[in-house]
């Protein structure tokens, strides 16, 4: 029997082995382009600030038009009816929710009813699939009682895993701006002893280090806009604050204040700053020097030393158990 007998088109085997070589010589085409492309990496944020200044804008004017931004999208429209259904979207928690995905990055209303709807659904997703499991897994190991405890994991699992994911995203880029804000103060100290406002010294910054740190790069750009057109400074500058919820941009957002209230050079103020943010930093990686004599004692003993011992004392025993082998 002819095992290409069943090709269509009347396709011999050699059909198929150059349409196969044809389709991988395809993909490996398409695998360099893209890494070898260059990107902007600016893109994509430039448009979301653009897009936020135009929110800001029209709610500055009282001219928001709700109809919008509405979900053009098929899946994001099921999302939305589900939420509108069960009455998620009401309640005060909606604006603390939009904050903490704020402070991860996501700051469209989508964000809102994606997470809303993955923390309605997922819980019932996870556990019905471990059930699901239990259910046709006839030989699974184990009590009715452990089963049951591990669906009771499952939902419980699914329940948290939208707050685990912002509060991981949240902290990465609170640690990425952490580490880019000296060199960003530098900069700022710089602009404003070439004589630059306030928002024109951020929007230079934050061109300045979009390369090294995006996350704070947007930030700036993102208040430098607010600072442009929001009636209130005091406001754009509350605004960033609420945004990364960092002790460091507090700091920073008050001396801006107080340099404002009381007329001392920006300079000065941003300059102690930063000699402050670098010493604060280089102290914790003191602290983690410091600490890592006892975090390897454990692996050294563990790992380490017992195939160190076999390597010295391996030869020496192998010699003796020879020696009395030969008596």
């Amino acid at each position: 029997m002819n095992p290409f007998s069943f090709l269509p088109f009347s396709l011999s085997g050699d059909d198929v082995v150059v349409a196969s070589a044809t389709l991988c010589v395809l993909m490996v085409l398409v695998a360099l382009w893209n890494a070898l492309v260059v990107r902007d990496p600016m893109a994509a944020r430039v448009r979301s600030l653009s897009e936020r200044r135009n929110a800001l804008r029209t709610a500055a004017t009282a001219r928001r038009n709700r109809g919008s931004n509405d979900l053009r999208s098929s899946g994001l429209s099921f999302m939305r009816q589900a939420v509108t259904k069960l009455n998620l979207m009401r309640g005060s928690h909606v604006e603390r929710l939009s904050m903490r995905l704020a402070r991860a990055g996501w700051r469209s209303r989508d964000a809102v009813i994606v997470y809303l709807f993955a923390k309605a659904v997922l819980p019932f997703v996870l556990g019905g699939a471990t059930l699901f499991y239990f259910g046709l897994a006839a030989s699974a190991k184990g009590s009715p009682a452990m089963h049951l405890g591990i669906v009771a994991l499952g939902f419980v699992g699914g329940f948290l895993a939208p707050d685990v994911v912002i509060k991981n995203v949240s902290d990465r880029r609170q640690a990425e701006m952490t580490k880019a804000l000296p060199d960003a103060l530098d900069l700022l100290v710089i602009c404003a002893e070439a004589g630059l406002s306030l928002d024109a010294s951020m929007t230079r910054v934050g061109r300045e280090i979009a390369g090294t740190s995006p996350v704070l790069a947007e930030e700036l750009s993102l208040t430098s806009i607010e600072l442009g057109f929001l009636p209130d400074r005091h406001t754009a500058l509350g605004n960033l604050i609420n945004r990364t919820n960092m002790a460091k941009l507090r700091a920073l957002v008050n001396s801006l204040i107080q340099t404002e209230r009381y007329g001392t050079p920006l300079a000065n103020s941003l300059r102690v700053l930063s000699a402050e943010f670098r010493d604060e930093r280089m102290l914790r990686a003191e602290e983690k020097a410091a600490k890592l004599p006892a975090m390897m004692t454990v692996p050294m003993i563990v790992f380490i030393l017992p195939a160190l011992f076999v390597v010295l004392g391996g030869p020496a025993l192998l010699q003796v158990m020879d020696a009395f082998s030969h008596h």
